[in-house]
This record gives C-alpha cells, sequence and structure tokens, in this order.
C-alpha cells in the first residue's frame, strides 16, 4: 500500500533518474561537437560540464529559483500574518522553519522550494497576500509545507535548472544555423543544420515532457495532506477558487519554474474552455477537480 513514505522515495529516485538521463543526454551531445569538430578536448569539456550541473541543480536551485522569480525575503514585521502562519504549521507539521520570500506582484499564487526540509523556501505573492483571509492563506501556507513534506521540491526544483539547460542548447544550434561556421564540407554543414533544426524543434516539447514527468498527483496530496494539516479543508478549498478567478499573468514569469506554483503564473487555465488542454499539457490539475476533491 502506497504511503507518504513511498512517496518520498519515489520522489527521490526520479531525481536521480532525471539526473543520470542528463548526465547521458550532455555527453552525447559533447561526441556530437567533437567529432563533427574533431576536437576530444569538447567531449571532455562536456563532461565536466554536464558533472557540474547536475551538482549546481541540486544544491544550488533554489537560489536559482528565487532569482528567476525575482522574490525577496519577507521579514516578520512587515509580513506579519505570513511570517506566523508558516510559524505556526511548521511546528504542526513538524518540519523546520523555512525561509520565507514574497514576491511583489498582484497575481495570487505561491511555491515552495529547496532541495529538502533543512533548506526549504515559502514563498507567496503579495497579491495573494492582499485577497486571503487567516484561514485561507493558512490553507495554502499547508499545501506548500506539505510540499516539503512530501519531498516534492526536490524533484520539481532540480527540474529548473535541467529544462533550462534544454532551452539554452536548442538557442546554440539555433544561432549556430545563421552564425556558424561556413566551409566547403557541405554535407557536414547540412547534416548539422539537420540537427539543430530539429532540436529548435523538440526542445521545448522536451521541456514540457521533463515537467509533466512531474506527476500531477503531486497537487492532489499536497492538497489533502495540507487539509489534514489545517483540518479545514475549505481554508484551502476557497483560496483556490479566489485564485482561479485572476486572469491576469504575473508580470515575471519563467517556463522553467512555472510547475512549481500552486497556479499557473500565465494566468490562464481554469476556464472550461480550457479543461481539456488543461487534462493534456498542465503540470496543474484544473481548480474544479481540486476543489470537488478537497470538500466534494
Amino acid at each position: 500500500m502506497a504511503t507518504l513514505y513511498t512517496h518520498q522515495s519515489k520522489n527521490v529516485t526520479k531525481t536521480w533518474m532525471l539526473m543520470t538521463v542528463f548526465f547521458v543526454v550532455v555527453i552525447l551531445f559533447g561526441w556530437f561537437f567533437s567529432f563533427y569538430y574533431n576536437n576530444p578536448n569538447i567531449l571532455y569539456f562536456f563532461v565536466i560540464f554536464s558533472v557540474l550541473m547536475n551538482f549546481f541543480s541540486y544544491w544550488y536551485s533554489d537560489k536559482i529559483v528565487l532569482k528567476l522569480s525575482g522574490a525577496k525575503e519577507a521579514k516578520r514585521e512587515e509580513y506579519f500574518d505570513l511570517y506566523t502562519s508558516v510559524e505556526n504549521l511548521s511546528i504542526t507539521a513538524g518540519l523546520p522553519m523555512p525561509k520565507i520570500y514574497v514576491v511583489l506582484d498582484q497575481a495570487p499564487n505561491a511555491f515552495a522550494t529547496g532541495r529538502d526540509k533543512n533548506h526549504a523556501v515559502v514563498c507567496a505573492t503579495t497579491g495573494l497576500l492582499a485577497i486571503l483571509n487567516k484561514n485561507e492563506l493558512e490553507g495554502v501556507i499547508a499545501h506548500e509545507l506539505s510540499h516539503i513534506g512530501n519531498r516534492d521540491m526536490l524533484l520539481s526544483t532540480v527540474v529548473v535548472v535541467l529544462v533550462g539547460f534544454v532551452t539554452i542548447v536548442a538557442d546554440i544550434f539555433t544561432r549556430h544555423l545563421f552564425f556558424g561556421r561556413r566551409d566547403s564540407d557541405n554535407k557536414a554543414a547540412g547534416v548539422l543544420m539537420l540537427v539543430g533544426i530539429i532540436l529548435s524543434i523538440l526542445a521545448p516539447i522536451f521541456a514540457i515532457l521533463i515537467q509533466l514527468a512531474i506527476s500531477r498527483k503531486r497537487e492532489f496530496l499536497a492538497d489533502a495532506s495540507g487539509a489534514l494539516l489545517t483540518r479545514y479543508p475549505e481554508g484551502l478549498a476557497n483560496a483556490l477558487r479566489k485564485i482561479s478567478q485572476y486572469s491576469k499573468p504575473m508580470a515575471r514569469q519563467s517556463n522553467a519554474i512555472a510547475h512549481l506554483y500552486i497556479a499557473d503564473p500565465k494566468g490562464v487555465g481554469f476556464g472550461r474552455k480550457t479543461k481539456v488542454f488543461l487534462g493534456l499539457f498542465a503540470t496543474h490539475p484544473p481548480v474544479e477537480e481540486r476543489v470537488k476533491a478537497l470538500i466534494g
């Protein structure tokens, strides 16, 4: 029977599998470049680069996420309600007090990041703090703390760096098509151009697939765990309803970290017209389904 601990173990396993796949893919890129330019030093560079990327994605991805989101550390005196909610619920959940950050944005949203419970961060937008009452805010915070307890963040945060790398590689190939070397080996140049075109097309699809590898079941589990933590599922359900009513996108967003938020930072995907689209591509289930799972 599946338990919270088996879920945690699966997340750790998925993380190491993803990092291993990333390592292999980077080595293949290095081999291709070294073969094309007839320079084995390029392969050595890619090996070192892949090791460093895996290292930084594990140890420093939370800092990268905070930088991409534009978050700033929240002071207790300035964000007292947020700070006390996190503090009280952390004690209830038996978790170390995470660092607290805010994003200055009117769009209501929140996320958690960090490689483990001892290096965790909970972040909320000022828009979220403005529209939620105490019970609703506690519901959202409990949801994010549940991600910490479930170890969802380990996998989710590592994905940020790896998806970013895929995008960079695609961009390099695309630029090479226009600014790359021009030599008499038309056949080799044609092969490289073909590879560049294919990667440019597949890169965004690959990035989406990586994000979809993070099962949307984690959101239902975090909702359920958060409801158990507050013993008031209506709080989170009402918060989700309010969040879904705001349709404007966040001022600062990145596709690499979109899956970390409690709601889509693009401000779309909650209406009935997009329900089919959500079912196929979104990293978050529709709000209607989440509310129904919480309160029926």
